[in-house]
């Protein structure tokens, strides 16, 4: 076997494992003796005809490159898998013990199609950094059993007896926010930097964003006016009221991630999260570089910063319901050391149903994470709750469902308060 997967073995038995049902995760485990009882929720369902796979994506030293393949992997699958095949994303992790978590794939077939699902694992453990096992009913017709494919040889491996799956208790801290930190939330330039540049092979356009990056991401001088960002979901009326601050209060406006980024938006947006999370990091450092320059001739009004960027990452990473998120003070809602912080923070809060007729009335395209927002209520609530946590500045909440000019006055009697303009 690979010396990744060999490292991996001895505290096997110590891990969990998760597999997402309808938005939320199933954990379980597995022993070297069998024991009594029901099996784990995701395998009540399943007849003993039918076989189910795990494809877990073991961490290398170069992580670039072990992104890109789980983002690969998914597309492999979804094309090459027989359509009665259906799969999950799964994680393996030791609890609550930081950079454990192994990410993959969770396949569920009959023996019918059982084949050509081999056929393709096989293939796959012959040359690509994958752990495959396989899960099967144990002689009882009960309990499940995993065994391990051996990446040497198209067979199981020749282990003694078989690991019995068991049922487990959910863990302290989801399985992802082990892994949130400098790799789907950016805490400072270099680590965001530092993957860009290591993207610069394989992405051409990592490349032309580095060439638009600040000389250093040093905190500048504080400038001598102002700078009042406003957050909030699409449709809460962001555009409306950051153009009226601009006009209202002769300010500069700017927005993040900042126009000169826009030609590789949907570029990177196909990326992995360890990647496109560095580009909209980077994006930030920019915005922040146009800050210091304008805040030393007026105020500036600034449409989204780092709250959303930070917001929509944790809150795609975590899955299930706000109480899976990290808890409140938790270092992941730390503003990034070296990073502008803002003199205020507005986050427009909107009944969901009124944000939902809005965003039909503008009939734009949205971006996927904000389709998510749409038919996914707990992807929403986890997005309002990751904003309402994150401090170094907090936000302060402000209903957007009175009339445009009633939430202009408001906002200008908050930033009267605040800034003193």
């Amino acid at each position: 076997m690979a010396r990744h997967v060999q490292s991996l073995l001895p505290r096997w038995c110590s891990r969990i494992f998760s597999v997402e049902l309808n938005g939320a995760p199933s954990y379980f485990a597995v022993k070297e003796k069998h024991q009594g009882g029901d099996g784990p929720r995701v395998f009540k369902e399943l007849q003993n005809h039918d076989r189910c796979y795990s494809v877990l994506v073991y961490s290398s030293r170069d992580r670039i490159k072990t992104a890109k393949f789980y983002g690969e992997l998914k597309d492999k699958l979804l094309r090459d898998l027989p359509p009665e095949c259906h799969f999950s994303p799964m994680s393996s992790f030791l609890p609550n013990v930081k950079d454990s978590l192994i990410k993959g794939y969770f396949l569920k077939g009959n023996s019918d199609i059982s084949s050509p699902i081999e056929r393709l694992l096989s293939h796959l453990i012959q040359h690509d950094p994958v752990l495959v096992c396989s899960y099967s009913p144990a002689e009882d017709g009960q309990q499940w059993t995993q065994r391990m494919w051996s990446q040497s040889e198209n067979t199981l491996m020749d282990m003694p007896k078989a690991y019995y799956v068991v049922p487990s208790e959910a863990p302290d801290c989801h399985p992802s926010t082990l892994s949130i930190i400098n790799s789907d939330v950016y805490y400072s330039f270099d680590e965001a930097y530092d993957v860009m540049k290591k993207c610069g092979d394989i992405i051409p356009e990592a490349k032309g964003v580095l060439e638009l990056l600040p000389s250093k991401a040093e905190a500048r001088n504080k400038p001598d006016f102002p700078v009042i960002v406003i957050e909030g979901l699409d449709a809460t009326g962001k555009t409306t009221l950051t153009e009226s601050l601009r006009d209202t209060l002769g300010a500069t406006l700017l927005r993040s991630p900042p126009e000169c980024l826009s030609p590789w938006r949907a570029r990177f947006d196909q990326e992995p999260p360890l990647i496109r999370r560095a580009f909209y990091a980077l994006g930030n450092y920019i915005t922040a570089e146009q800050i210091g320059q304008e805040g030393m001739k007026t105020p500036v009004i600034v449409d989204r910063f780092w709250h959303s960027t930070a917001a929509y990452a944790i809150a795609t990473a975590v899955s299930g319901p706000v109480c899976n998120l990290p808890g409140e003070g938790s270092e992941v809602y730390c503003w990034p050391s070296d990073l502008f912080q803002p003199s205020l923070v507005i986050l427009l809060t909107l009944d969901p149903e009124e944000r939902k007729r809005r965003l039909r009335n503008r009939g734009q395209g949205k971006t996927d994470e904000e389709q998510e927002l749409d038919h996914n209520q707990l992807f929403r609530l986890r997005v309002e709750e990751a904003y309402r946590r994150i401090s170094g500045p907090a936000c302060v909440t402000v209903d957007a469902s009175p009339s445009a000019d009633q939430v202009l006055q408001q906002v200008l009697l908050l930033i009267r308060g605040k800034c003193h303009l």
